[in-house]
């Protein structure tokens, strides 16, 4: 199949890059919130340079989508290079409660500083900043225990910044969703794409399924052979992604008139089971 060239930088996502330069004198922190299933492909390039010398705190969300392995071996990454990183999940609410404990920890010498001045009370601001679709306004309603933050399992929703109070003693300031203008690394963009990252239909979502067929053959073989009851894997390799995608399409049943394979339809389910981690808990990328 011809190769898909994946970019999706609309206006409103270089007013973001601005808006951060200028809100970042307003807080104490940026909390960089990623995708667990893809940690560097979700990672915006561009936000050390943004960011400077702020303090940070990486917050990977749909940890329950991703594989619990590979989430401790980035975990032990992060480690090693000295950044604090902490592995959550919006469903469970799973090491909520260790993100304001981070924070505190990363800035602990300004709270130090604010104690000395007898301001123990001052609340601390934190900058929320993320990819489109990767759980910023579920992290944030989780800490404010409400809903101020609109949320929907679609990207571009927050279009504007916004300040959220929440009971912990630290202010948010949401930040719309960003990307950066090229994907140097064609794989960086088609991550993004399967993970739902970048809107759905400005893509051809038949080829993106088959890039997530060839994704799940190489890192989840087994959890693919049993979601769709393929068996032995090997004995597909001689078939190109496209091809196995019909092989999965026709053991769903999933037919048009003449008994071809309705490759749309199984497109769609592709996609959207692999999103819900109706697959497996999946991540795509291991540490380098």
């Amino acid at each position: 199949m011809p190769s898909t060239v994946i970019q999706w930088f609309p206006g409103h996502m270089a007013k973001t890059r601005r808006l951060i330069t200028e809100c970042l004198p307003l807080v104490d922190i940026v909390i960089e919130v990623l995708d667990a299933r893809i940690p560097q492909s979700s990672k915006n390039p561009e936000l050390e340079r943004l960011v400077g010398d702020k303090p940070k705190l990486t917050v990977l969300s749909k940890s329950s989508l991703a594989d619990p392995n590979l989430s401790a071996l980035w975990r032990s990454r992060y480690a090693e290079s000295g950044r604090t990183a902490i592995f959550y999940d919006c469903r469970s609410g799973e090491n909520l409660a260790a993100i304001p404990t981070a924070v505190r920890k990363i800035l602990e010498e300004k709270l130090g500083r604010y104690e000395e001045k007898g301001m123990s009370g001052r609340r601390l601001k934190a900058m929320i900043v993320g990819i489109p679709n990767v759980g910023k306004s579920s992290l944030i309603n989780a800490l404010a225990k409400n809903s101020k933050a609109k949320v929907e399992n679609r990207p571009g929703v927050t279009l504007t910044k916004q300040w959220i109070t929440t009971p912990t003693g630290i202010d948010l300031l949401d930040m719309p969703g960003v990307l950066w203008p090229k994907f140097e690394d064609p794989e960086v963009g088609e991550n993004l794409a399967v993970t739902g990252a970048i809107k759905d239909d400005i893509l051809d979502l038949e080829q993106i399924a088959f890039i997530l067929v060839g994704r799940l053959r190489a890192v989840a073989p087994d959890k693919l052979s049993e979601r769709y009851k393929l068996g032995d894997m090997a004995q597909y390799d001689s078939l190109a992604d496209h091809e196995l995608l019909e092989v999965i399409a026709k053991k769903r049943g999933f037919l048009v008139p003449g008994g071809e394979a309705d490759l749309e339809r199984a497109s769609n389910m592709l996609l959207d089971e692999f999103r819900a981690a109706k697959i497996g808990r999946i991540t795509l990328e291991r540490p380098e």
